[in-house]
C-alpha cells in the first residue's frame, strides 16, 4: 500500500473520530466553563493514531470500524487526559502542544487537571452507555475495558509518568529507559490495538499477536519522537523541541546517540512487522502502519 493511500485511510477515519468527540462535547450536562477547556485540548488537531489503530482493528475482524467509535473516542480521550496532566508545572512544565499554547496557559492549572480528570472519568461513561446499545457482549465489552483501564493505570501511563519525573540516579539506565517507554507509550497505543480486538471477540493467536505488534510499535514510535525533538522544529512538532536534552532528561538519543536510536526505531519497527505476519494478508496494512510510523515527521 502507497503512502498515499493509507494516508487516505488515515484521514477518512480520523475525520470520523474528529466528529464523533465534537459531537459528545455537545452536552448541556457539562458546565461552559469545563467544556471549552477540555474541547481546547481535545479538538485541536492530533494525529488520531491510537482510534484510527481500532477502527482499522475492528475492520480488519470483521466489524463495522463504526461499532468501535465510543471505545476509540474514549482511548483518545485518556490520551489526551494524559498530554494535558503532562504539560502541567508539576509535570514536564510545557508551554507548548500542538503548535497551541498548553491547556493551563490558557484555562490555569486547576481547570487543566479538571479537565484531564473529566477526559478519563467521561470515557468510561461513554464506552459503559454505548457499547452494550451497539450490541456488544457484556463479556466482550468488560475485557476490552480491563485492557484500557489497565493501559492507564499505574501499570501503564501513570506508571511511566511517575518513572519520567523520578527517573535521576537510577542504576541500570537502558533497562529503566526500556521500561518507561512501555509503560508511558507502548501501554495506551498498544490498547488502541488489543482493546479493540477483544471487544470483537478475537482468538487468543490474534490476541497474542496483536499485544506483540502493539508493544513494538509504541516502543518505536517512542524512540521517534525523542529522534525528532532532537531534529525538529516547533512548527513541525508542534511543541519546543529540544527540551529533554536542555533538561537533562534520560532519552534513547541521550543514551545511544542518535544513529543508534535510528537503529532501534528500525528494530522495533521489525519486531511488530515480524509480530502481525502470523496473522496473514487480511492484517497487511499494520505492516504499512508500523513503517508509516518509523517515517514520520511530526
Amino acid at each position: 500500500m502507497s503512502n498515499v493511500e493509507l494516508k487516505q485511510i488515515f484521514e477518512s477515519k480520523k475525520e470520523k473520530i474528529d466528529a464523533y468527540l465534537e459531537n459528545i462535547l455537545n452536552n448541556d450536562e457539562i458546565p461552559d466553563v469545563l467544556c471549552q477547556c477540555i474541547a481546547y485540548s481535545l479538538l485541536n488537531g492530533g494525529k488520531r493514531i491510537r482510534p484510527v489503530l481500532s477502527q482499522i482493528t475492528a475492520e480488519k475482524l470483521g466489524i463495522d470500524p463504526d461499532g468501535v467509535l465510543p471505545l476509540a473516542a474514549a482511548i483518545e480521550m485518556a490520551h489526551t487526559a494524559s498530554l494535558i496532566h503532562d504539560d502541567l508545572p508539576c509535570m514536564d512544565n510545557d508551554d507548548y502542544r500542538r503548535g497551541k499554547l498548553t491547556n493551563h496557559k490558557v484555562y490555569g492549572e486547576a481547570m487543566a487537571v479538571l479537565a484531564g480528570d473529566s477526559l478519563l472519568a467521561y470515557g468510561f461513561e461513554l464506552c459503559l452507555q454505548e457499547l452494550p446499545r451497539l450490541g456488544f457482549t457484556q463479556s466482550n465489552i468488560l475485557n476490552a475495558l480491563k485492557i484500557f483501564s489497565h493501559a492507564i493505570g499505574p501499570c501503564g501511563i501513570c506508571g511511566g509518568q511517575a518513572l519520567d519525573i523520578t527517573q535521576e540516579g537510577h542504576e541500570g539506565e537502558g533497562e529503566f529507559l526500556w521500561k518507561m517507554c512501555e509503560l508511558k507509550t507502548a501501554t495506551l497505543l498498544r490498547a488502541s490495538i488489543t482493546a479493540s480486538a477483544a471487544l470483537v471477540g478475537a482468538g487468543e493467536k490474534t490476541m497474542s499477536c496483536l499485544h506483540n505488534y502493539g508493544t513494538h510499535l509504541g516502543i518505536s514510535f517512542q524512540i521517534i519522537d525523542d529522534i525528532l525533538d532532537v531534529t525538529g522544529s516547533i512548527s513541525e512538532l508542534g511543541k519546543t523541541p529540544g527540551k529533554d536534552a536542555r533538561e537533562g532528561k534520560l532519552t534513547f538519543v541521550a543514551l545511544h546517540g542518535l544513529e543508534r536510536a535510528k537503529e532501534l526505531a528500525m528494530e522495533e519497527t521489525k519486531k511488530a512487522i515480524d509480530s502481525i505476519l502470523p496473522l496473514g494478508p487480511d492484517f497487511e496494512v499494520f505492516l504499512d502502519i508500523a513503517e508509516y510510523i518509523a517515517r514520520r515527521s511530526k
